[in-house]
């Protein structure tokens, strides 16, 4: 964060100083909503929870390095006090973001959002200093905690932005207002919000709306919804995708036999071949995407391939790969889930499977329900389950409640009749099958959204592994 003395901050939020010794105490540190995240300088902001009141730790934290606490009470220890800590927190962010200067790139999509922002801030990092959003903290607190984090060296603030819906796109976008937007796609993620398509569609397009004249909108070509947003800004327009006209395309697309995907990277500058770490053809999007930002931002088509090819994943629980020491591979894809990126995973664990297959190794896709999914949730479990017996899936192991059971007969009615599919009732029956029945060369998928928890069952497999024996992809 830029210093900011608590005066200023007082007059940036619209707040009350209380218990504040000295307002000319600077904030030299990051602001933080955990206590435990308290560094020297820091200024903690106390959010009153469903279970827990941070108001209840300013004490710590100011013992711990904090300058003052960003609260809606007085708590007996230096403090900005304001009627609304959200609101107050969005209002720094912008505050500081307009003093740094630094070029906003904000990125929102149904699926792929995370992955493409841990891509976009591998490639930039490699030009200049970037910030990017952590995880998937996303949302009006998330986004503003980012926006903090960057300094007066940095050059490049990589935001993400998810939507519950129509308006909170366009809020966040207010508080770090972008140079760069772009849209990766419009699926079915929380389809039981918004209702349909075209309005999780309007949702998204907000990004592009509030684009400046001299920015720039980057979108998806393959995707109809997406390319139309093109009339919804006056903003320079990108187009990214297998289109053959689209600015930034892929073309030859196509899958190792390890399951990564290979492509040759065709960019207004020139073109250059590209092999993901990654795994899953779903990436080729993600990478293109990242790649029309890099591009706008200076890089040469030879920088963007090969930084693409040297990325990762950097954060957990995303097609996250590891080999347990007797071979076995899980697949630790259970942070969400949504029926692209279910599909997407199921055809990348396909691909995994095809080379284990003459050694007898079989695939295991372990599957939970898919939240927010509305009316469509029976259809779209359905639609997965007979997809994973389409692709020839060894194994379908459906974990949970009532969607888990349409998983397993979606794979029945689609022909799943023995033993390829079973339903359990949570995360410590699969383990207990899975632990009987895995052998050397099968491929496990876990995967689910993010309320059903069931990255328990990737941690549980890898559970009997030690640091060094196993092997990170």
């Amino acid at each position: 964060m830029i210093p900011l003395s608590l005066a200023e901050i007082a007059g940036i939020v619209g707040g009350q100083p209380h218990d504040v010794p000295d307002p000319s105490a600077v904030v030299t540190g990051p602001v933080v909503i955990d206590s435990r995240e308290v560094r020297q300088g820091s200024l903690f902001a106390a959010f009153a929870g469903e279970r827990v009141d941070g108001h209840d730790y300013a004490q710590r934290a100011v013992e711990a390095g904090a300058v003052a606490v960003l609260a809606s009470r007085p708590v007996g220890v230096p403090a900005i006090v304001v009627d609304d800590v959200v609101a107050a927190l969005g209002a720094l962010a912008r505050a500081a973001v307009e003093r740094l200067g630094t070029t906003v790139v904000a990125l929102t999509g149904s699926a792929g959002k995370t992955s493409t922002k841990d891509l976009i801030a591998q490639l930039l990092e490699r030009r200049a200093p970037t910030v990017w959003t952590p995880g998937s903290l996303n949302n009006e607190i998330g986004l503003p905690l980012t926006a903090l984090r960057a300094t007066a060296e940095t050059r490049h603030l990589v935001l993400e932005m998810g939507a519950k819906g129509i308006g909170h796109i366009h809020y966040l976008a207010d508080l770090t207002p972008p140079r760069i937007g772009l849209v990766l796609n419009v699926g079915s993620a929380h389809l039981g919000e918004f209702g349909s398509r075209e309005a999780i569609a309007q949702a998204k397009g907000e990004l592009v709306e509030v684009l400046p004249e001299d920015g720039l909108a980057v979108l998806n070509a393959d995707d109809p919804l997406v390319r139309a947003m093109a009339s919804r800004t006056k903003a320079r327009v990108l187009l990214f995708g297998e289109a053959p006209d689209a600015d930034v395309r892929g073309e030859n697309v196509r899958l190792t036999d390890e399951g990564r995907p290979a492509f040759a990277l065709h960019t207004p500058t020139g073109c250059s071949d590209v092999t993901l770490r990654l795994y899953g053809e779903h990436h080729v999007s993600n990478a293109l995407a990242a790649a029309a930002v890099a591009h706008e931002l200076g890089m040469s088509v030879t920088e963007i391939a090969e930084a693409l090819s040297e990325a990762g994943t950097l954060s957990r629980w995303r097609m996250e790969v590891t080999e347990r020491p007797d071979g076995v591979t899980v697949v630790n894809d259970a942070y969400n889930a949504n029926p692209e990126s279910m599909k997407a995973a199921l055809r990348a664990l396909a691909a995994m499977g095809k080379a284990r297959r003459a050694d007898g190794g079989r695939t295991w896709a372990v599957l939970g329900q898919m939240a927010e999914l509305g009316d469509a949730s029976l259809a779209e479990h359905d639609a997965v389950g007979r997809l994973a017996v389409r692709l020839n899936v060894s194994k379908l192991v459906a974990v949970g409640g009532r969607e888990a059971s349409w998983l397993q007969l979606g794979a029945y009615n689609e022909g799943s009749w023995g033993e390829e599919s079973v339903h359990v009732s949570d995360a410590e029956a699969a383990v207990d099958l899975l632990r009987s029945e895995l052998r050397p060369g099968d491929v496990v998928l876990v995967k689910a959204s993010r309320s059903v928890g069931l990255e328990r069952v990737a941690l549980a497999l890898l559970d009997n592994a030690t640091e060094g024996e196993v092997a990170v992809r």
